[in-house]
């Protein structure tokens, strides 16, 4: 009877050794026959190319870095197993994974980093400042759901100050500031602000903020009965649901406000594309539902606005925050302006220098991607 056992007992070890090599097979033959993506519309980002090799890169380490960053992004069946790693944490209890906070609510919030580079931030928006010769320039920062929704972190969960490092870039920056983070309290209980499932804020959210804004430039902002409020899909998984991938978690609501006045003419000067829009419905059928805001990213957008309430002229200089805060803009200014430095080359003050229609300049950022948003560099 022993001797049977140990004879089973090989099977099973031979029978595992065979199982486990026909799967590194499997996976190693698909990795190799698979058509590789470019971008992830899961993830909403640009995945790792297959590095150039150098003995530079190789000695430095930079080769093999992203030699394995390559290989992860393009490892087969990742997003299945990306759910599977997400759903054992969660089950195990944890409520921090891949970045993300299991918060309060459904709501999925962003860890924040101690920023690196706040000085060089703030030096930046001062050269713009000191840069533009006419325009009245602004700065609003905006904090995320992390210091806003605090109460919905997990107990005891580190989210860091994003209030003390905007107070060092505005101090540092030397603009005139304008401040969403009180209205942003106010309102908080009374509309969902920021998406549970994204980075960004909603339209609600942005509603806030333009009151913000307006209060501080003297204009009178339309209240929100003069909006239609239409829900465009109640289907949205945003990016930081990418980073976990669990089918468990809900979606989110898209609202939209438009003003049935307005005569736009929504002009995007890299594709030569016109439209009467500042909402691009077709990206409600893709999972990167935000981007219908303004058509997704473009380096220059130039907005007239026939019935605005003025002929004064905006540029906005912005990350993708200010997408949905634009449709409340473009009320009080006849021509708004809309950069996105990342792509915009040649630096925006020079453009505003030179059209001297220009009045006003808006800086607006989020606080949690600031420090690493390579427009900052480009934005004189």
């Amino acid at each position: 009877m022993r001797k049977k056992y140990r004879l089973t007992g090989k099977r099973l070890q031979s029978a595992t050794v065979l199982l486990l090599s026909g799967l590194i097979l499997a996976f190693s033959l698909a990795f190799l026959v698979s058509e590789k993506q470019d971008f992830s519309e899961g993830e909403n980002r640009y995945l790792q190319k297959f590095p150039a090799f150098s003995l530079k890169a190789l000695k430095e380490g930079e080769f093999t870095e992203d030699l394995q960053s390559y290989l992860a992004d393009h490892f087969p069946l990742r997003d299945f197993f990306m759910g599977l790693k997400a759903e054992t944490e969660i089950g195990l209890g944890c409520r921090q994974i891949n970045g993300v906070y299991i918060g309060k609510d459904g709501y999925l919030i962003e860890t924040y980093e101690t920023p690196k580079n706040t000085e060089k931030v703030a030096a930046q928006f001062r050269k713009f400042n000191e840069a533009v010769e006419r325009a009245d320039v602004s700065l609003m920062l905006v904090p995320t759901a992390i210091t806003v929704y605090r109460e919905k972190l997990p107990a005891l969960a580190p989210a860091g100050d994003q209030m003390e490092t905007l107070q060092e870039i505005r101090e540092g920056a030397g603009v005139a500031f304008i401040s969403c983070y009180e209205v942003l309290l106010e309102e908080k209980d009374r509309e969902q602000l920021y998406y549970r499932t994204d980075h960004h804020w909603t339209s609600y959210g942005a509603y806030a903020a333009y009151t913000a804004y307006c209060g501080a430039k003297g204009i009178t902002p339309l209240p929100r009965e003069k909006f239609t409020v239409k829900k465009v899909t109640s289907d949205f998984r945003g990016t930081i649901y990418s980073k976990l991938n669990d089918g468990r978690m809900g979606s989110d609501e898209i609202v939209i406000f438009e003003n049935p006045d307005n005569r736009l003419t929504v002009s995007y000067l890299d594709t030569g594309e016109v439209t009467d829009s500042l909402y691009n419905m077709e990206y409600l059928d893709k999972k990167d539902k935000y981007s219908m805001f303004l058509n997704n990213i473009h380096p220059l957008i130039e907005i007239t606005n026939e019935t605005a309430d003025s002929d004064r002229e905006l540029v906005v200089i912005k990350d993708s925050y200010a997408n949905c805060l634009v449709p409340f803009l473009v009320n009080h200014y006849r021509k708004v302006y809309v950069f996105d430095t990342r792509y915009y080359k040649g630096g925006p003050s020079s453009f505003i220098n030179e059209n001297r229609g220009i009045t006003d300049v808006l800086l607006l950022y989020n606080m949690n991607t600031l420090d690493a948003d390579l427009g900052v560099g480009g934005i004189y």
